[in-house]
C-alpha cells in the first residue's frame, strides 16, 4: 500500500486532479458534441422514415446514442486530458518545480493515477448503469427499424433458429426456460431446399418437448391455400435456450447479466469464448484509463524551452493510440479464438503498462 509520502503535498494533488479532470471532461464533452452530430446526421433520415416519426424519436435516438459515445471515447479523452495537463505544468516549469523540491516521476503522477482511477470507477458504473441498458434498448429499436419501442427491456427480439430443415422466426421472447413466452411467431417448412409451407401464430408457450402456438395460419405454398389451425403444437426439438440464448449481445448486458448468460450458455453446451473476453474487457475497458497519465507521462518530463515538448506530447499520443489498436486487435483475435479471452481482454494493458513504465524510467529516473 503507498504510503502519504508518495504523494505531493495535499494542495499540489488537489490542483493536479482538479486540472487535469477539468480538460478530461471539456475534452469528452466537445468529442461527444462533434460524434453525436454527426451520427445523427446519418440515422436521422432511418428514423424518420418510419410513419409517425418526429422531432421526439430523433432526441430518444440522441439519449440512446449519447451514452454508448462517452463510454467508448471516454479513455480517449483520459489521454488527450493528460497530455494536455503535463505538456501545461511542463511550460509553467512547475514539473521543474516539483523535482527541485525532491519529488520523483512517479510522484509526479501519482495525483493523476489516482484520479484516472476514480474515472475508471465511475466509468465502470456508468456502463453498468446506463451504458448497457441503452445499447440493449437502442438495438430492440433498430431491429423493428425505430418504429414502436418494445416496453419490456428484459425480451429478446428478431431470435433465428433452426429445426433440421425448418426455419422458426420469433419476434419477440419473454421470460426463460420452461416459462418462455413466443410472440409473433413464423415457421417456414421446408424440404430439402425447397418451401413447402409457412405458420404464422400469435403467441407460444412450451408444452412437452416443443410449443403450443395460438391463433395459427399455415400457408400452403404447393396449394397456395391458407388454412387456419386455431390452436396446435410445433417444434419438437426446439428448446427455450436456443431462444433465450440465440442473441447474447455483451454490450447490451451488464457484468452479472453477461456472467449469468455464459452460464447458461457453457450449461447448454454453447461456445463462450468470445463473450468472456468481452465479459474481461468490461474490466480492463475502465481500467485503461489509469494506463493515461502513465503513457503520457513523456510530455511532463524534458526541458520546455529545449523545443522538444511538441515532439513528446506527441510521442505520448502514439502511445496511447497504439494501446487503443493492440486492444481491438487483442479482442478481435479473442473473437476469432486465436487468443485465449483472458488474454484478448488483459494482454494489451499489461504490455503497455510495462511499457509506459520502461519509457517513464528511461527518460526521467
Amino acid at each position: 500500500m503507498m504510503g502519504p509520502s508518495f504523494f505531493p503535498s495535499r494542495t499540489v494533488a488537489l490542483y493536479m486532479g482538479k486540472m487535469f479532470l477539468i480538460r478530461t471532461f471539456a475534452i469528452l464533452a466537445a468529442l461527444v458534441l462533434v460524434l453525436q452530430a454527426l451520427d445523427l446526421l446519418s440515422e436521422s433520415g432511418r428514423i424518420l422514415a418510419h410513419e409517425g416519426n418526429g422531432q421526439s424519436q430523433v432526441w430518444r435516438y440522441v439519449s440512446l446514442r449519447t451514452p454508448e459515445i462517452i463510454a467508448r471515447f471516454l479513455p480517449f479523452s483520459v489521454l488527450l486530458g493528460t497530455i494536455i495537463t503535463l505538456t501545461t505544468l511542463n511550460q509553467n516549469s512547475e514539473v521543474v518545480s516539483m523535482k527541485g523540491a525532491g519529488l520523483s516521476a512517479h510522484q509526479v503522477l501519482a495525483p493523476l493515477i489516482v484520479t484516472a482511477l476514480g474515472v475508471a470507477a465511475v466509468s465502470f458504473a456508468f456502463n453498468e448503469r446506463v451504458v448497457a441498458r441503452a445499447t440493449a434498448t437502442l438495438s430492440q429499436w433498430q431491429a423493428v427499424d425505430y418504429g414502436p419501442l418494445p416496453v419490456d427491456r428484459g425480451e429478446r427480439g428478431n431470435v433465428w433458429v433452426r429445426e433440421g430443415n425448418n426455419l422458426m422466426n420469433v419476434r419477440q421472447v419473454r421470460g426463460r426456460g420452461d416459462a418462455a413466452m413466443l410472440g409473433g411467431i413464423t415457421l417456414y417448412v421446408r424440404d430439402g431446399g425447397t418451401l413447402r409451407s409457412v405458420l404464422m401464430a400469435d403467441t407460444g408457450r412450451r408444452e412437452g418437448e416443443g410449443w403450443r402456438v395460438e391463433g395459427a395460419r399455415r400457408f400452403d405454398v404447393t396449394a397456395g391455400r391458407m388454412d387456419v389451425l386455431g390452436s396446435t403444437h410445433i417444434g419438437d426439438g426446439i428448446s427455450p435456450d436456443q431462444f433465450t440464448l440465440a442473441s447474447v449481445d455483451a454490450d447490451g448486458l451488464s457484468f452479472t447479466a453477461l456472467a449469468s448468460a455464459i452460464d447458461e450458455l457453457d450449461a447448454a453446451g454453447r461456445p463462450t469464448k468470445a463473450l468472456e473476453g468481452a465479459l474481461w474487457h468490461k474490466l480492463s475497458g475502465p481500467l485503461s484509463s489509469i494506463l493515461m497519465p502513465l503513457l503520457g507521462a513523456v510530455a511532463a518530463f524534458g526541458v520546455a524551452r529545449s523545443g522538444k515538448l511538441f515532439v513528446r506530447a506527441v510521442v505520448g499520443m502514439g502511445l496511447g493510440f497504439a494501446y487503443f489498436v493492440a486492444d481491438n486487435f487483442a479482442l478481435a483475435m479473442g473473437n476469432l479464438g486465436a487468443y485465449p479471452p483472458f488474454l484478448a481482454a488483459w494482454a494489451p494493458f499489461l504490455l503497455f503498462f510495462l511499457i509506459g513504465e520502461a519509457v517513464l524510467i528511461r527518460t526521467e529516473e
